[in-house]
């Protein structure tokens, strides 16, 4: 299976080790991610609050260069998600937003293709049964909470392929690997990502509340598929009990015997004795 790749900013910065991860997982489970020739910011941290016109713009001349290679857009971030999800939508459903936004990038864009999110591709296309054959190290005994966010599964209208309330997905694929999933209150809850530079301290509180919950069931780390949401859990954790984050991505690469190093080296918060202590380093 094929797909028009859109890594947007933050793989390419500070979620290097997510997008290293993915592109790696990909390999293994036959995915042929081609990124997006010449892709562009799409506006997903604060065009829609700048200009609704540009942020159509911005996430719209990526999705007219993947509709022009002819395929669906495979994306790991939940916000670019969103955002190319939402312009999809709007310019599917109006013809005058379609005309002006193809006027105002210079190319053609009609809706024709998909946009979906990595999680949602593997879980629900390449199956969790392919998944489950890949598994040469199973993560027995690792204690982890499914973190899913704010912009993964909700507004359901727009990202359509979970409950928005009580997302199952990346726990199916988790206990598929091995590891031992429990259920949690924060699972949906926002971490206050993008208060980050505006209201640290209500970001702080938003992290506190989320590490709670993980305690409250014992968790000895948390799995996201969000960068902002992975780089806000780790750096606003109270500094007397820190447990690690990880992408659902390293976490798959881990379980199929894949050298996970490069991409845990790069975390704020190490998780490299969480894994020796359960053997999971190889």
């Amino acid at each position: 299976m094929k797909y028009a790749y859109y890594p947007g900013c933050s793989q390419e910065t500070t979620s290097e080790e997510y997008n290293q991860s993915a592109l790696a997982v990909c390999q293994e489970l036959g995915i042929e991610l081609v990124e997006l020739p010449d892709w562009s910011c799409c506006g997903a941290s604060s065009g829609h609050a700048t200009d609704y016109r540009l942020s159509h713009a911005l996430a719209g001349r990526n999705l007219a260069i993947a509709e022009r290679e002819g395929l669906d857009t495979a994306v790991v971030c939940p916000a670019c998600f969103l955002r190319l999800r939402d312009t999809r939508h709007e310019v599917k459903n109006a013809a005058s937003l379609r005309e002006r936004l193809s006027e105002l990038i210079g190319l053609p864009y009609e809706a024709k293709h998909d946009v979906r999110h990595l999680l949602d591709i593997i879980v629900n296309t390449v199956g969790i049964e392919r998944v489950a054959e890949k598994v040469t190290r199973p993560l027995t005994g690792l204690r982890v909470v499914a973190y899913y966010g704010c912009y993964l599964v909700r507004p359901p209208e727009l990202t359509g392929f979970d409950d928005p309330e009580n997302p199952q997905t990346m726990d199916r694929l988790l206990k598929v690997l091995g590891a031992d999933v429990v259920d949690w209150r924060g699972k949906v809850d926002c971490c206050g990502g993008g208060l980050s530079l505006t209201r640290r301290d209500m970001a702080q509180e938003l992290v506190a509340g989320i590490r709670r919950a993980a305690d409250e069931v014992g968790a000895e780390a948390i799995v996201t598929a969000c960068g902002l949401c992975h780089a806000n859990l780790e750096s606003r954790q109270a500094r007397e009990k820190l447990i690690p984050v990880f992408y659902f991505t390293e976490l798959i690469g881990l379980a199929f015997g894949l050298d996970a190093r490069p991409w845990l080296k790069k975390h704020l918060i190490s998780p490299l004795t969480l894994l020796e202590k359960h053997g999971l380093l190889g």
